[in-house]
């Protein structure tokens, strides 16, 4: 079963991406592990600390290099990706020569209570990632617009009609997953 690495790009603890996260998981079960990334450790990226990476960045890509694949869960922060996200990125890239991005699989999605979910934030995540050299899964996307009753903190989906739209994500993750070569049929 392959290991997918999710980073959620939001540091708060009753974070909605969270609550994604873990509604996530559960509906990947048993097809896909998917295990959540500690990021709220990394310091802020400094090159001047890349020669002797700090542990938390040093775990932090051997948890990247060693997954199979990689769930973006991004916030919208000011129409972009959180500064976390952003952290997260930059030190998976260095010291230069060690990127833990390329060519490896990956997909986004992201939810907010605004009206186009994380549509912006995406689309400047997936820009970033394309120039990294991720395999990014193309489709479908999925912008979701929270509402409270949609899914609770254990990550219980209640609303039928976003169970279907998260089960089709994990449905088309599990396939792409097969196409780039992580998983069996």
């Amino acid at each position: 079963m392959p290991n997918v690495a999710v980073i959620n790009g939001s540091l708060r603890q009753a974070s909605l991406n969270g609550r994604l996260a873990r509604a996530l998981a559960k509906l990947a079960a048993p097809r896909l592990t998917l295990t959540p990334l500690r990021i709220d450790d990394l310091p802020l990226f400094n090159q001047d600390m890349e020669n002797d990476l700090p542990a938390p960045v040093s775990r932090m890509k051997r948890e990247i290099a060693a997954a199979d694949a990689v769930l973006f869960i991004t916030p919208e922060h000011n129409r972009s990706i959180s500064a976390a996200m952003k952290n997260v990125i930059d030190w998976g890239t260095r010291p230069y020569g060690t990127s833990v991005w390329l060519d490896k699989p990956a997909a986004t999605i992201g939810t907010s209570q605004g009206t186009v979910g994380t549509a912006a934030a995406q689309t400047h995540l997936r820009s970033v990632l394309a120039s990294l050299g991720v395999a990014l899964m193309g489709r479908p996307e999925a912008y979701i617009v929270f509402k409270e009753n949609l899914m609770d903190e254990t990550g219980h989906v209640a609303d039928e009609a976003l169970a279907k739209v998260l089960t089709a994500y994990i449905d088309a993750l599990s396939k792409w997953l097969v196409r780039v070569g992580v998983a069996q049929k």
